[in-house]
């Protein structure tokens, strides 16, 4: 890899396939990371006849601590400059409808992975100077009733972890971003249980209109991105609200209300 270089998860179809293309159209280079070789081979030659880059497959299933290595070793060699954790998956089933190994497995990816790899990635970004991360959260993380409660939960820790990793990494030349997809046109819903066909139409945003919208808060110095919000001002107001409020925890005292009487 001699240039720019960004590693995508989930690569090898859905919202991953496409953040590989738009990158290759920036001019990074890639690597690939996915469990499914042939579709991620797929992927690659398609950008590689599209785009003069240089791109990397690297089958490997982060559920696993084997698979996570496999990517955490890569970042640390800090070739890579941009680091997007997009591999994940959800579940639309409550608790009583749900087998909690499955549970378990989405939070080694969707949580566990995510966290090792951003842990990997940022001290080799720091050494260079500068870095992207972009974490592909969910609207669910701040609407935890919409969908499967575990799923939120995992898609709200990425979201508090993006926030603190912007508090925290301000002054490295580093680049954070947590991007709120809504419902949108990928297997992610076959997946999850319900296919987006099932849907209403005007509430299922296409990949590309999703990733495009998300590059381009992105270039507009977002930390949060919520492509479907039509008025940006209703976060903006949201979280200065949120973070007014957070100013109000300290106290040595209980509130009034929890006091006898």
């Amino acid at each position: 890899m001699s240039r720019n270089t960004a590693l995508i998860t989930g690569a090898s179809s859905g919202i991953g396939a496409v953040y590989a293309d738009r990158l290759a159209r920036r001019g990074y280079d890639l690597v690939l990371v996915a469990r499914n070789t042939d579709r991620l081979k797929q992927v690659a030659q398609r950008i590689s006849q599209e785009h003069d880059v240089n791109i990397q497959i690297v089958p490997a299933d982060l559920a696993t601590p084997a698979g996570s290595a496999i990517v955490e070793d890569i970042l640390k060699t800090g070739q890579v400059s941009f680091l997007v954790n997009n591999a994940g998956f959800g579940a639309v089933s409550t608790l009583l409808q749900t087998n909690v190994d499955d549970m378990v497995n989405m939070i080694d990816i969707n949580v566990t992975a995510l966290t090792r790899l951003t842990y990997a990635a940022v001290p080799a970004f720091v050494r260079r100077g500068g870095g992207t991360i972009i974490n592909i959260a969910s609207i669910v993380a701040v609407g935890p009733e919409i969908l499967n409660g575990v799923y939120g939960a995992t898609k709200a820790y990425v979201l508090a972890l993006t926030q603190s990793l912007q508090h925290e990494l301000a002054d490295s030349g580093i680049q954070v971003q947590a991007v709120l997809p809504g419902a949108t046109a990928t297997d992610f819903w076959q997946v999850a249980g319900l296919s987006h066909q099932q849907l209403p139409d005007e509430i299922v945003m296409s990949t590309t209109d999703m990733v495009d919208a998300a590059l381009a808060g992105l270039d507009a110095g977002e930390v949060v991105t919520i492509p479907p919000l039509q008025d940006g001002s209703d976060w903006l107001n949201y979280e200065a609200q949120r973070r007014q409020l957070s100013q109000k925890f300290g106290n040595a005292n209980p509130g009034a209300r929890y006091l006898k009487k």
